[in-house]
């Protein structure tokens, strides 16, 4: 009882901290405590759609989204707490990193939202990064910007300022016009040295496209570029009515610089320090080691990208991961509610998965493509979700299974070959998060026989994202002077929790290793799939 009038009187007084991250399929808020423990939470899920050949997410529909979410968790406040929220010490706002939102001088939005998931920018990031002598993959927003002028769009000399969907909810909230360090990596280069956009980079973009006669330089187009703990406004009378048409949230909150997925699931996993990785599995998959120094050569497979305070970050980043995996799950469901079995999702996810640890190392030579969308890890511009078979694989559940969620890994386990085979680079952990971690002990062991390193989960990997931006916004509200992001997370936060540990076995290794040749040379199906499945 004690504990919750403790928590009761912080609600009341405004200790607490508050996050909200926009994923691809729900709309996630947390409230924290001051011990950084949730305290409630809301959701709202929403899917992107794909439009006239764009996958896209309506602006109307991130409003209610974002209005939905804050409300389920407000009620939980006054469920469990008697109270209501008013105002919290901080807050923050985060979301899927990448993708295109360009928007005129009044405001208008001049184009459909074109997020992360779209392929279609191949011309423009092959350009760039030959220029910029730098990977700018198709994901990043200057590479949306660039196609739209090499396909004579007429929106583009009407651009004011274009932005990520982070840096749009935050500028919509507080009327500023800044972006996250790690988010902004996904837009444009960053000079890790000044932490901001890289300059001569800047320029030679502006050289490249002088002879179309338009008004604006790029930096003028591009949002502020902060790094964690900086001022990044405050929430406005608006931005409150907005976020709580109740009325009851006050404005006047200080928030924290916006940020991408990446980033938070840096901050949520302790992973910003030199060394230590995390990696992040959802609807899409991405691996994210923090360098030492600078990658010897420029991978188009590689995004360079950067912590939330601005450290050197290589990413491995693949468009698709457990849409596929989930997709028969799903069929194995209504296979059971067929024979009029009531199923528990969970348990159903528990029972399958596991089931995989019983199959053959290398699957039995079954072979899982799992592409709903394009992917550029592997020069897919479309997908095609396929599973292959010879007639003397050996076809049973468990490996089954094992195929899928060896091939949900395959285009990460790409990236991470050139960063661990090719380039040597050491790495002390890996965190786990997100949904293929749900199922406990199963996607760690996988994980670990993909990056033959040892992959760590922590009690809190399942709030994710949006509990990583209320970190971040609590370290702005409460770092001491000088205190880095890094401290504040291993010292404040986590507290030396490393996690639950699981080592690489050597025959999952050797096992992955021969389903990934064998799901290399099996690529050539996949794209004559997407050639000639329409």
């Amino acid at each position: 009882m004690s504990n919750l009038n403790s928590i009761k009187n912080d609600i009341v007084e405004g200790r607490t901290t508050l996050g909200i991250e926009l994923g691809s399929t729900r709309i996630k808020s947390v409230l924290i405590g001051t011990d950084f423990t949730p305290i409630a939470s809301g959701s709202h899920e929403w899917e992107n759609s794909y439009d006239n050949g764009i996958w896209t997410y309506n602006l109307e529909d991130v409003s209610v989204g974002l209005q939905n979410s804050y409300r389920n968790m407000a009620d939980e406040v006054k469920e469990k707490y008697g109270v209501s929220l008013k105002r919290t010490k901080a807050l923050g706002f985060s979301a899927m990193m990448h993708g295109y939102l360009a928007f005129d001088k009044e405001g208008k939005l001049l184009v459909p939202f074109r997020t992360w998931r779209n392929t279609i920018t191949g011309e423009a990031a092959g350009i760039l990064t030959e220029l910029f002598q730098y990977n700018v993959p198709q994901r990043w927003s200057i590479a949306h910007l660039y196609q739209a002028i090499l396909n004579g769009e007429e929106h583009v000399g009407d651009v004011d300022f274009f932005t990520t969907l982070s840096g749009y909810i935050h500028w919509q909230l507080t009327d500023r016009k800044v972006l996250g360090i790690g988010d902004a990596a996904g837009m444009f280069p960053i000079d890790t040295e000044k932490k901001d956009f890289n300059g001569r980079m800047l320029e030679k973009f502006d050289e490249l496209v002088s002879e179309k006669g338009y008004s604006w330089k790029i930096k003028d187009l591009l949002p502020t570029v902060l790094t964690a703990g900086q001022d990044a406004g405050c929430l406005t009378e608006e931005g409150a009515k907005l976020l709580d048409p109740s009325g009851e949230l006050e404005a006047g909150i200080p928030v924290c610089p916006p940020e991408g997925d990446a980033g938070t699931g840096m901050a949520a996993t302790n992973s910003v320090a030199v060394r230590t990785g995390n990696v992040s599995a959802g609807t899409s998959i991405f691996a994210m080691i923090v360098l030492e120094k600078e990658l010897s050569k420029v991978y188009t497979e590689i995004d360079m990208v950067t912590t939330p305070s601005g450290e050197l970050v290589a990413m491995a980043h693949a468009n698709n991961c457990t849409s596929d995996l989930n997709a028969w799950v799903g069929l194995f469901k209504e296979f059971a509610e067929t024979f009029g079995m009531k199923v528990d999702m969970n348990q159903l996810f528990s029972v399958l998965y596991n089931k995989a640890l019983e199959g053959d190392a290398e699957c039995g030579g079954l072979l899982s493509y799992g592409y709903y969308s394009g992917e550029n890890m592997l020069n897919l511009d479309e997908g095609r979700p396929l599973f292959v078979r010879t007639p003397d694989s050996k076809l049973n559940l468990a490996n089954f299974m094992r195929a899928h969620l060896l091939g949900a890994l395959g285009a990460l386990k790409v990236g991470m070959d050139i960063l661990t085979k090719d380039e040597h680079i050491q790495i002390d952990k890996i965190l786990g998060h997100g949904g293929l971690f749900k199922t406990k002990g199963v996607g760690q062991r996988l994980m670990a026989a993909a990056m033959n390193a040892p992959v760590s989960v922590m009690e809190t990997a399942g709030e994710g994202g949006a509990w990583g931006i209320a970190l971040l916004a609590a370290y702005m509200a409460q770092k001491e002077e000088g205190e880095t992001l890094a401290h504040y997370l291993s010292e404040k936060v986590f507290g030396g929790d490393e996690g639950s540990c699981i080592e690489p076995d050597a025959k999952d290794v050797e096992g992955f290793e021969t389903f990934i040749d064998r799901f290399k040379k099996g690529m050539a199906i996949e794209r004559c799939a997407v050639e000639n499945l329409h």
